[in-house]
């Protein structure tokens, strides 16, 4: 994490109000952006579904993955027949846009859509061009909703419902916008949204990361005997998270070992460790399969959400008329 970063998450500092002008000016030129589409100067675009976003206001680390990975299979509880869309960040696949499957290559497709398509039985799709993306699954599929991993400022696409997670430990950090802070939109956007959902424990929309089980890299096995101490290595948003899951299960941390978000690993990233254990999470476990060790671990969460929370999602589907067979 580089110092710009660490100081978003601190009493704001000299640093913080060096950045501030660039802040204004990231608020300025997003602002007119914004208004740009909700004036019709600028075009956007409708899907043949309803869409669902869910997003953040803020740079990484708030969870949106596992809460997919929960809301995914819940629709199709209901009966409703889902598609994915990411940006696929960090991905390289050789055109767009891309259909990701479990027989991908992670380095193609980019770590988190991978982990979807591992997880998730519905057409995952990734590209920056939003609507070749709906468009492919158009095509392709049926279906009756799209979610959208992400794109809560991608005002192109219009959107039925805007879900944004907010980090419950971090929240908005010391509240400024890029760079001087984590923000991309204030929190005043959240008036706007159909509903605020906390990661972690406190509100009554939220949902908590349950530890699910620690799993071997190399073969994705359950284990349940492994090593009580070790090395925690990770290429998240907000490693503290994780790092605590451990020492809650009575894993002693040694050293950790924090990328940047995305980072896409390679084997000498690991010679310093010789015969340690590692721990990491299963969005960097995918990237590391390849070349793991016997020893090398990864933890396992589950989004659980509160009733609350279900009911909630339950009622705005039924008020947008979002159901089987839109």
């Amino acid at each position: 994490m580089s110092a710009i970063e660490k100081s978003w998450y601190q009493p704001k500092s000299l640093l913080t109000f060096l950045l501030l002008p660039f802040s204004i000016l990231f608020w300025v030129i997003s602002t007119l952006r914004r208004l740009s589409f909700k004036l019709g100067l600028s075009q956007s675009f409708r899907a043949h579904v309803p869409v669902i976003v869910v997003g953040n206001i803020g740079i990484g680390g708030n969870g949106k993955t596992p809460f997919v990975l929960w809301l995914v299979p819940y629709l199709q509880s209901l009966g409703i027949k889902v598609a994915v869309i990411s940006r696929g960040y960090g991905s390289k696949a050789p055109y767009y846009p891309y259909l990701v499957t479990r027989d991908s290559a992670v380095e193609e497709v980019g770590d988190e859509p991978f982990l979807l398509a591992s997880r998730l039985d519905c057409p995952i799709v990734i590209g920056s061009d939003r609507q070749a993306s709906c468009e492919l699954i158009k095509a392709r599929f049926n279906v009756d909703v799209i979610i959208s991993d992400d794109g809560l400022q991608h005002y192109k696409m219009h959107r039925d419902i805007e879900l944004c997670i907010v980090d419950s430990q971090r929240r908005f950090g010391n509240g400024c916008l890029i760079p001087a802070g984590p923000l991309r939109e204030l929190p005043t956007r959240l008036n706007s949204v159909d509903l605020v959902i906390e990661n972690g424990a406190g509100a009554m929309l939220s949902y908590t990361l349950a530890q699910s089980g620690i799993y071997r890299v190399v073969d994705n096995k359950l284990v349940q005997q492994y090593p009580q101490q070790g090395v925690a290595v990770s290429a998240i948003g907000n490693p503290q998270r994780f790092e605590n899951s451990l020492s809650e299960l009575g894993i002693e941390i040694v050293k950790t070992r924090h990328f940047r978000d995305h980072y896409a690993y390679g084997v000498d990233d690991f010679t310093e460790y010789n015969d340690l254990a590692l721990f990491m999470t299963e969005k960097d476990a995918v990237k590391c399969q390849a070349f793991a060790k016997d020893n090398w671990y990864y933890l396992r969460v589950d989004a659980k959400p509160t009733e609350a929370l279900q009911l909630s999602i339950k009622h705005i589907l039924k008020q947008k008329e979002i159901h089987h067979g839109v």
